[in-house]
């Protein structure tokens, strides 16, 4: 830039009539001007006040917090910039703890109302949208108050200010974020202002206005160019150095703020440039017609000020979007306290408005400190999230971001965290603990690698060996009195069928397949009607033996070991018949069972019929209480009938047995019900073994001296 372009350049800068005329507007953010409808014309070269908003949203944003207060001065400026912000955190899932606005029109900015909606919040982050000035009695109030541990997210209006810089507010300020306009100086400007003095009249008159602007002073000679000398002002000597005032905020402000009027005339040049290099019949207007440099049309300029794409100096690009605006890049800075003891805005990253929403943020975190030097994240959040096994639930009359964590129901999970909804697991899954994932759930049923389902396989397999050396006993022993006494072809069948019941056991005991399923009911009530009709037929015939003794009875042809067996036929056939129709017409199945146990997959056996089951099992009591009665009767017979004792006690303790089943089987759930039924086999089988045969095992073993003819018969003493 030579000194005779940066001279035109200021004049433009100071001369207010000129900038007036310039199209495009170097310092106006109001975001309400974007509106194109309203402002068809309308152009800028600072970036509009609504892109700041939304880069002080998504700074918020970027660090997770979720619960923010905001602070607004109460004008244009300020509730316009705030209603953006207010937006994008709602927008986001963010909730907006409170909105308050610094009130310029009441004493002290009505900075106590403010305080206390401050102190009385949980939020530890405050978004303040307004200029320093406003801010001030807030910070003093606060420092006042004595309130710490709030980070405050500043605008360009103070995220700089050398007004709250001072050491006093570093406990108050100390952390705090904010975007700043880059520090942009027009190239060669203040080398040039270095050199210009009032004593050069070739200059002009600009330069005795910016000599009194800059050192606040008047020229005394002829009429000061600013109007009236009052008597506060000092008189503008020639002599003041442009040296003392370099570093000032004020001086730096101002060379930021000419940056944007630079790029605005660069920007117009551009645009006459382009227009008065237009092509006849290449041109943009009607007929591919070009506009004349010296007597274009407003509208024909803003045509080319739209199209403008320009690179400046300092190495950015300025275009103009649909609305007028700008690309904006802000820098975001830091509050730190320096070495010096003096607070420091070090800049820690930057917001560029024309990147990608998530890429529109990208901070250095190794410069960032947060209140009292801390460079962890603070939390500013309603509610804790909730982990994982937890579902929010939201709290009546209170913002989304307050809630409660419920832990998930029975058989549902979340495995994120802060989970609006748990999810139930599919039938054959089950939540592990924590409720954070779904487990395969574990089958239960009884098998012989456990040790219940072990244990009774091992009692089955031992027990039937005892009915079946009984009957090897029996074999030896079989002209012996006491094995002829007691029909020995019925208590073979009885020892034999004894040794089934033991083993039917078994078919309970592992996974229940379909063919299990099919032969379990059936082989137990198969196995045990043939030995309750054993046990039948005997005590029938111990009642015929004994009547046909008497005189003139008829009943000797009934004593027969035909008949016998014909009535172990006939009993063993009617529960055959019921069997083989429960099979065809509803026929057991194995089935998974995810209701008695919700965690467990209990694979069970349905019966297909209750009532074909129950009417299995109440044939089988209807024998044992038949056999139970009529053994009763006869247990006064004589003692070389005293069988029917032994009966007696063998049904006594079987029905026992089988009538505690029924409410110990309805109460028992998943595998112990089979276990349950085991039980009752074994248990009856084991009544019926013991109170049968044990008294004649002992005789023939023990004392087989009563094993003879004579003893058999009444006592005579």
């Amino acid at each position: 830039m030579t000194s005779s372009d940066s001279a035109t350049w200021l004049k433009a800068v100071l001369d207010e009539p000129v900038c007036h005329l310039c199209p495009i507007s170097p310092l106006s953010g109001v975001s309400l001007l974007s509106n194109q409808k309203m402002f068809p014309s309308f152009f800028r070269t600072v970036p509009s006040d609504k892109v700041q908003s939304m880069g002080l949203a998504q700074l918020v944003l970027s660090f997770g917090w979720t619960w923010i207060g905001l602070l607004a001065t109460d004008n244009d400026f300020g509730l316009l910039g705030i209603q953006p912000i207010k937006q994008e955190i709602i927008k986001a899932g963010a909730c907006v703890a409170f909105t308050e606005n610094i009130r310029l029109g009441q004493p002290n900015n009505n900075a106590q109302q403010i305080v206390r909606v401050i102190k009385k919040s949980s939020v530890k982050v405050v978004v303040v949208f307004s200029f320093e000035t406003d801010f001030v009695p807030i910070v003093n109030e606060m420092l006042k108050q004595n309130i710490t541990g709030r980070i405050f997210i500043g605008n360009a209006g103070w995220s700089r200010s050398s007004l709250l810089s001072e050491a006093k507010y570093f406990q108050i300020l100390s952390g705090a974020l904010g975007l700043a306009a880059n520090d942009y100086v027009v190239p060669g400007l203040s080398t040039f202002l270095s050199k210009i003095h009032p004593s050069e009249s070739m200059q002009g008159n600009w330069v005795n206005l910016f000599w009194e602007k800059v050192f606040n002073c008047k020229f005394l000679y002829g009429k000061n160019l600013t109007g009236s000398l009052e008597a506060t002002v000092k008189e503008c000597t020639g002599e003041e150095s442009l040296d003392d005032v370099k570093n000032s905020s004020t001086f730096i402000s101002s060379l930021k703020f000419t940056y944007y009027i630079y790029n605005s005339l660069n920007v117009l040049v551009k645009a006459l440039e382009d227009l008065k290099n237009c092509k006849e019949f290449e041109g943009p207007f009607s007929y591919r017609s070009c506009a004349d440099i010296w007597t274009f049309k407003p509208w024909q300029l803003t045509h080319y000020i739209r199209r403008v794409s320009l690179s400046l100096s300092s190495g950015h690009y300025i275009y103009f979007d649909k609305n007028g605006d700008p690309p904006a890049v802000y820098s975001i800075v830091n509050w730190q306290m320096s070495p010096e003891g003096t607070i420091k805005q070090i800049q820690i990253g930057n917001y560029s408005s024309t990147a990608i929403p998530d890429q529109a943020v990208t901070i250095n975190s190794s410069l960032l400190l947060w209140p009292m030097g801390g460079q962890q994240v603070p939390r500013s959040v309603c509610s804790e999230s909730c982990p994982p096994g937890f579902r929010k639930a939201a709290r009546a009359g209170q913002p989304v971001c307050c809630f409660d964590c419920v832990q998930c129901l029975q058989g549902a999970i979340s495995n994120q965290t802060d989970s609006i909804t748990c999810i139930r697991c599919p039938w054959d899954h089950w939540p592990n603990p924590e409720k954070s994932r779904c487990l395969p759930k574990s089958m239960e049923f009884l098998s012989y690698h456990d040790a219940l389902g072990g244990t009774l396989a091992i009692i089955s397999i031992i027990s039937s060996l005892i009915p079946a050396f009984i009957l090897k006993l029996f074999i030896l022993y079989r002209q012996t009195p006491i094995v002829r006494a007691n029909n020995y072809s019925l208590s073979c069948l009885l020892l034999m069928s004894l040794c089934l019941c033991f083993l039917c056991s078994l078919v309970f005991i592992g996974y229940p397949h379909q063919h299990k399923c099919l032969l379990r009911q059936v082989l137990f009530g198969l196995a045990f009607t043939l030995c309750v009709s054993s046990i039948l037929a005997k005590t029938i015939m111990v009642v015929f033996a004994f009547m046909a003794t008497r005189p003139g009875s008829n009943l000797r042809k009934w004593t027969s070991p035909q008949v016998s067996y014909m009535i172990v036929f006939i009993c063993f056939l009617l529960q055959f018949i019921l069997c083989i129709n429960w099979l065809f017409t509803a026929s057991p199945f194995p089935q998974y069972n995810i209701n008695t146990k919700p965690e467990l997959i209990i694979v069970e056996c349905n019966e297909g019929s209750p009532i074909a089951f129950w009417t299995m099992l109440g044939y089988l009591f209807l024998l044992a209480t038949i056999s139970f009665i009529v053994a009763f009767l006869a247990r006064k017979l004589p003692d070389r009938f005293n069988e029917a004792q032994f009966i007696t006690f063998s049904m006594l303790a079987f029905l026992s047995v089988w009538v505690a089943f029924i409410p110990a089987s309805l109460s028992a759930q998943g595998q112990y019900t089979v276990a349950m039924e085991i039980f009752a086999i074994l248990a009856s089988s084991w009544a019926l073994v013991i109170c049968m045969f044990l008294p004649k095992c002992f005789i023939i073993l023990f004392r087989p001296d009563k094993n003879c003819r004579q003893l058999m018969g009444k006592n005579k003493d």
